[in-house]
Parts: C-alpha cells; sequence; structure tokens
C-alpha cells in the first residue's frame, strides 16, 4: 500500500544490492562457498569523533538462525574507528544481508550521536523525541529507539510507543488553539484539561495568538503545570529573551512551580544557551537530519588467511577502549594495550543471540561511555 519494504522481504535476503544475488549465482556455479572473516567498520583508524552505535538489535534479528558467529560492539558503545562488527562462517550464509545490515547500522547510529549531542548539553534536563514527522513513518520506531539509546526521557510517536512498548508523551499543537480562534485560548486549554486522561501532563502551548509571556500567565492562572513556546523562528528575536521573560513574569505572578518546556529547531547549541531558563525540550530535525553513518562490510579474511581490497586493513582485529578512554584497534592476535578492556563481545555463536540487545542496557550503557571519553566536552 505504502512505499515499504515489507519485513519478509528483509529477512529473506530480498532487500538487497542486485549485485550480491549475481555473486551468490556466481560463486554456486563455481561452486565455492569460503569460509571468511568480514568486519563491518566506519574509519579504518581513530579519527578523535566519537560515535554512538546504534542499530544493533534489528541487526541481531536479522543475522540470528544464520551458520555464522558474530562478535560485536555492544549497542549503546561510543566508537572511533575500527570495526563494530564481526562476522565469521561460510560467505553465502550472509552475503545478500549485506545491504540491510548496513542500513540497520548506519542510519541509527547517526541519529544515536546527534541525540547524545543534545543529551550532553543538558544531563539533567528532560528532552523528548520530536522529530518523527521529519521521516518516512515506517521508521519512526527507530529514531525514538536512537533517542532513547541517548539518553532521551520520552518521545512522541504512538506508533513508535506500541513498538518499543512505553507510552507517548505529548503537549498539544497549534492545530487544536486554531480550532477554538483568537481570543478563545482558555477554552482550548481547558478543553484539553478535561478530556484527556488524568496521566497525561497540563502542558498549555503558549504562542499561537498572543505574546508569550501574557499566553502563559493565562495558562499558569488555570492550573497548568508546564508551558510550551514553540515560537516559529521567524519571530523568536532574541528567544532566550522570551524565555527568561516567561519565566520572570511567572515567578512574579505567583507560579514559580510552572515549568517552561520549548521545541522547534532545537540544537545542542540552543540547549546550552537555554538550559539555565528551560525545563525541557522537544528536539527533531537536530537528530533525524543526522547524515548516517557511512559504515561497509569488508572481507577481511579467506580460509585463515589475511584478505583485503586496496586501501582496506586485512587481517581479523580486536578493538580496546584504554583507561584514559581512548579507543585502539589492533590484530587480533597481537597483544592489547596495557590496562585496556576489549570492546568487542559475542552476540551471536551458531545462530542463537547470545547477548543483551535491550534498549535500557544500551541507554545506561552510553551514558557510562560517553562520561568515560568525555563526549561533548569538545
Amino acid at each position: 500500500m505504502f512505499d515499504t519494504v515489507p519485513g519478509s522481504a528483509i529477512e529473506s535476503g530480498r532487500a538487497t544490492d542486485a549485485y550480491f544475488l549475481r555473486t551468490e549465482e556466481a560463486l554456486e556455479h563455481a561452486g565455492r562457498n569460503p569460509h571468511v572473516v568480514a568486519e563491518v567498520t566506519a574509519d579504518q583508524f581513530p579519527t578523535g569523533e566519537f560515535e554512538l552505535l546504534a542499530g544493533l538489535e534489528d541487526a541481531a534479528r536479522l543475522l540470528e538462525g544464520r551458520d555464522i558467529d558474530v562478535d560485536a560492539l555492544p549497542e549503546g558503545t561510543l566508537f572511533d574507528g575500527g570495526p563494530v562488527m564481526r562476522i565469521e562462517g561460510p560467505y553465502l550464509e550472509f552475503a545478500r544481508l549485506e545491504t540491510s545490515l548496513l542500513g540497520f547500522l548506519s542510519h541509527p547510529t547517526g541519529m544515536a550521536t546527534a541525540a547524545l549531542e543534545a543529551r550532553q548539553a543538558a544531563p539533567d534536563t528532560s528532552l523528548l523525541s520530536f522529530g518523527a514527522r521529519h521521516v518516512h513513518p515506517s521508521i519512526a520506531g527507530t529514531v525514538d529507539r536512537s533517542a532513547l539509546i541517548a539518553g532521551f526521557d520520552g518521545f512522541s510517536h504512538v506508533a513508535a510507543g506500541d513498538i518499543l512498548d512505553r507510552e507517548a508523551s505529548g503537549t498539544m499543537p497549534h492545530a487544536l488553539m486554531i480550532c477554538f480562534g483568537p481570543g478563545n485560548q482558555e477554552e482550548a486549554w481547558q478543553a484539553f484539561d478535561e478530556a484527556v486522561a488524568p496521566d497525561v501532563p497540563r502542558i498549555a502551548l503558549c504562542d499561537t495568538y498572543d505574546d508569550e509571556v501574557d499566553e502563559a500567565v493565562r495558562a499558569a492562572e488555570l492550573g497548568f503545570d508546564s508551558v510550551r513556546l514553540d515560537t516559529t523562528g521567524s519571530r523568536r528575536g532574541d528567544f532566550r529573551h522570551i524565555v527568561r521573560e516567561t519565566r520572570w513574569k511567572l515567578d512574579v505572578a505567583g507560579h514559580e512551580d510552572v515549568d517552561i518546556f520549548v521545541s522547534g529547531g532545537i540544537t545542542p547549541e540552543a540547549i546550552r544557551n537555554l538550559k539555565d531558563v528551560a525545563d525541557g525540550f522537544g528536539v527533531g530535525s537536530h537528530i533525524t537530519n543526522a547524515d548516517p553513518v557511512d559504515f561497509a562490510l569488508d572481507i577481511v579474511e579467506v580460509e585463515g588467511d589475511p584478505a583485503a581490497k586496496r586501501g582496506k586493513l586485512s587481517g581479523t582485529k580486536a578493538v580496546y577502549r584504554t583507561t584514559d578512554g581512548g579507543h585502539h584497534i589492533a590484530l587480533a592476535d597481537a597483544d592489547p594495550p596495557d590496562d585496556a578492556d576489549p570492546l568487542l563481545e559475542p552476540l551471536i555463536r551458531d545462530g542463537d543471540i547470545v547477548a543483551d540487545v535491550e534498549l535500557s542496557a544500551a541507554a545506561e550503557r552510553a551514558r557510562a561511555d560517553a562520561e568515560r571519553v568525555g563526549f561533548g566536552e569538545h
């Protein structure tokens, strides 16, 4: 019905580049199916720019049940060059899966990294993912899962919540306010308060018709817990000043306990500029507009012998986190660096998933790893 590749096509390997099917035909014709080691890598050497690995749960499900062993960095690990995944087994077991595998990792990792930039800009402030409207609806769950791995507190997309088994969050749109018309903001806010479930946060949108400060105080007088400012960029001027004035006037009116939530084109820079005057942020396009990480899958060993195309590093590799937070890459049979922890861990053994790929574990790992490597400090 929509231009969406079905899950059955992904699982069967039909969601692939045509040349992998031609490769299968050629190898089967020649009676060849070598035992290989392949690695998924972005930058081969450390560059000083860490990225947050995401998408591993879907990748594991794709590779599950194949006659292969897979090692990977745990989801939520920050990496800087070198392999994030190693696959070992007969090549035809996974050849046609490469396209989908890289897609499962590339886009989520880019979005999770961008979300972590926002999270680190204000580690203790409430952040919600508002980016679903910027992407194809079929990947809304991927967007919001990537944001949660980075430490976001919630998201707005209802169907994503069904997938992730979490309740979607949200306030109210300008459409609701406009349906009641100018001068009738109180009626719109009251209708919302009377209609929605008691456990839904009472956050009033306060920038539709009148001055943000005026609408915020009026909403607070009705008993709303929070106000949201989503002023369009063409009308903002000095947005920090608007938020500060709103806070001041709310306090003067005796509404010190009313929080201010802001949204609309929010970036890490905006969060750093506003985090002392705002209580929460909705972040959308900064996450969804993130460039996918340019992962590639390369065979590095064939029948036990190192192999690689020109420009790629041959041989099976290991990845380590050093005590100073550094990322170190070496041949797997070389001596590891002193006081370093290996990062590649078993993901699949004999076709079975053996690692914890739960979202909560990935989010906890990302938080700890960001502190360890100093992500966002420079």
